[in-house]
């Protein structure tokens, strides 16, 4: 497939927010529970919830960016019945505003309890809207995910490590950020988000491994044979079927040589994975700047990384149309 940095942009940008809004709800929960010291709201859960939104509301622009007619993309929430991405054109706004009203909810102090759970603990408006927002957030997961997961003739997408890769990316990146967004705004708990920062990224390692190793030893189900219906043993293709070229031939095949693809395909796993675990040691252990210089490097990873997740699918037109004898 040939990727189009509108959505690359799009899933990493908003990734980045759900991630970054489960780590402030997170830390609330923990703190409620005695787990780990109270953060000041105003200070962390609603300058976060800020910077959540900011991410999420890049990653819309972005995807105007991929829409030939922007004026009417609000009829892509019309087949939510059957189609994942209205699913995810409805659950994103609905997303943003839970972070945006949990956001408020923490800058205004909007902090008696409603309700007391066994034990003693209060429950207030904050803990509710983020529990919402929990919710609506993991959805949102899932919607973006099964946009190409559910996609059965695309056999590289079509499997249950997509969602899993879109979950443990965006919420270690998110956590990446919570943690050096923490250095700075509530130090104490640095170490507790950087430490569940590193178990993400380490998680979606292993996740993503299994997947390029699940791909590399795909077996194409269709063949040139297949493609146009004839059963003869010896097929030769003379002409990709446009001389001038088509919609067809750029928009299904991104044009580079496996080489170029290997290349990618390290340098996500370097920037990624491997460079912020390390930089996150370091981080947690007495050299906070490193946190911000594991969040940048992590991103440009993962946009590398969702690059190669579009450009690694082999199309089944592509039989047809871009190979020539």
């Amino acid at each position: 497939m040939r990727p189009a940095f509108s959505v690359i942009f799009l899933t990493t940008l908003i990734g980045v927010g759900q991630g970054l809004f489960l780590a402030l709800y997170t830390g609330q929960t923990h703190a409620l529970f005695g787990l780990l010291p109270p953060q000041d709201g105003r200070a962390f859960q609603a300058i976060g919830s800020l910077v959540s939104l900011l991410f999420l509301g890049a990653g819309l622009v972005a995807s105007v960016f991929h829409l030939g007619r922007p004026e009417r993309a609000w009829r892509a929430a019309a087949q939510w019945r059957t189609s994942w991405l209205s699913r995810e054109v409805i659950v994103l706004p609905a997303f943003m505003a839970a972070v945006a009203l949990y956001g408020a909810a923490h800058w205004f102090g909007w902090r008696t309890p409603l309700f007391a759970l066994p034990g003693g603990y209060g429950v207030d408006p904050t803990l509710l809207l983020g529990t919402l927002g929990a919710l609506l957030c993991f959805a949102l997961f899932v919607c973006t995910a099964m946009i190409y997961a559910c996609l059965r003739f695309l056999q590289e997408w079509h499997t249950p490590l997509t969602v899993v890769n879109y979950v443990l990316l965006g919420g270690a990146s998110g956590f990446v950020l919570a943690t050096a967004f923490a250095a700075h705004a509530a130090p104490e708990t640095t170490a507790f988000f950087g430490g569940w920062a590193m178990v993400l990224t380490a998680a979606a390692l292993v996740s993503r491994g299994a997947t390029l190793v699940r791909n590399a030893r795909l077996k194409p189900k269709s063949s040139l044979r297949t493609a146009i219906g004839v059963k003869h043993p010896k097929i030769a293709q003379k002409s990709m079927g446009f001389m001038g070229g088509s919609f067809n031939t750029r928009e299904f095949f991104h044009g580079r040589s496996a080489a170029f693809l290997r290349s990618v395909k390290w340098l996500f796993l370097l920037l990624a994975f491997v460079l912020p675990l390390a930089l996150l040691a370091g981080g947690i252990t007495g050299a906070p700047s490193l946190l911000a210089l594991a969040f940048l490097l992590q991103y440009v990873g993962l946009v590398a990384e969702r690059w190669f997740f579009f450009a690694q699918v082999n199309h089944p037109q592509n039989l047809y149309y871009q190979v020539v004898g």
